[in-house]
């Protein structure tokens, strides 16, 4: 038996890093997954994996996600996990950083799972039962990146939190991950300079970069019933680099 036999899951991001590897995961282990992603043709890929159905996503659109939730719940008949993976970043000098930036920024990485939640939670309540794992980022939680995309990151640790308390009488738990530095396409810059790599790796207690699997094996494992009396949690996943 799978961890997540008979759940239904959405997994934003989902077609491309460290959303695919949690795509793949949560399939393994039993789940109906939806790979929510804007980009078609990585869907158009992800659905022909067993399993798995691609669904285009914004998750910036308020409109796309409740279209997202309503179809999911009529098709499947439930919506038990939601995983909030989506998201960008941006490694441009704060100096440089206009309104335009910031907007966007806030509009993928904080909007995107506060109406993810927004739209997905009536259908968990109905049921009495759902989890909600967000994805943020240890950028939240240390003094690194005076920037946009810190930013965002914070306010999803906040709404996670927020959401524990608001949802958590109706069964629905919401908990946070916390990633360093992993290695997917949205880090492959970084593989530019192998200083810089090195650098990262040397200031890491583990010493090395987090990898896809890291994330979604803590993932599972906040969405499947192993969990089920955690809610509100954070649990950070950067090798040690933010105890320091």
């Amino acid at each position: 038996m799978g961890q997540l036999d008979n759940k239904v899951a959405i997994i934003t991001g989902g077609a491309s890093g460290i959303g695919e590897r949690m795509v793949d995961l949560f399939a393994q282990e039993g789940a109906i997954v939806i790979a929510a992603d804007i980009n078609e043709e990585a869907l158009a890929r992800a659905s022909k994996k067993q399993n798995v159905h691609g669904m285009k996503l914004n998750v910036a659109s308020d409109e796309d996600w409740a279209a997202l939730a309503k179809e999911v719940n009529d098709r499947f008949g439930k919506i038990d996990i939601l995983v909030n993976n989506a998201g960008i970043s941006s490694e441009k000098p704060f100096q440089e950083i206009d309104a335009q930036d910031w907007q966007k920024m806030l509009s993928i990485n904080g909007f995107g799972p506060f109406a993810g939640m927004k739209h997905v939670t009536p259908y968990m309540a109905e049921q009495k039962q759902g989890s909600i794992v967000n994805i943020s980022s240890y950028t939240a939680l240390i003094g690194q990146g005076f920037n946009h995309y810190s930013a965002s990151k914070g306010a999803v640790r906040a709404l996670s939190k927020a959401a524990a308390a608001a949802f958590g009488r109706q069964g629905i738990r919401v908990n946070a991950l916390f990633p360093g530095i992993i290695e997917t396409p949205m880090t492959q810059a970084l593989s530019t300079s192998k200083d810089l790599v090195d650098r990262l790796i040397q200031m890491t207690p583990l010493q090395r970069l987090g990898q896809p699997d890291d994330i979604a094996k803590a993932a599972l494992f906040l969405a499947s019933d192993a969990s089920s009396y955690i809610t509100g949690s954070e649990l950070v996943i950067d090798g040690g680099y933010s105890a320091q």
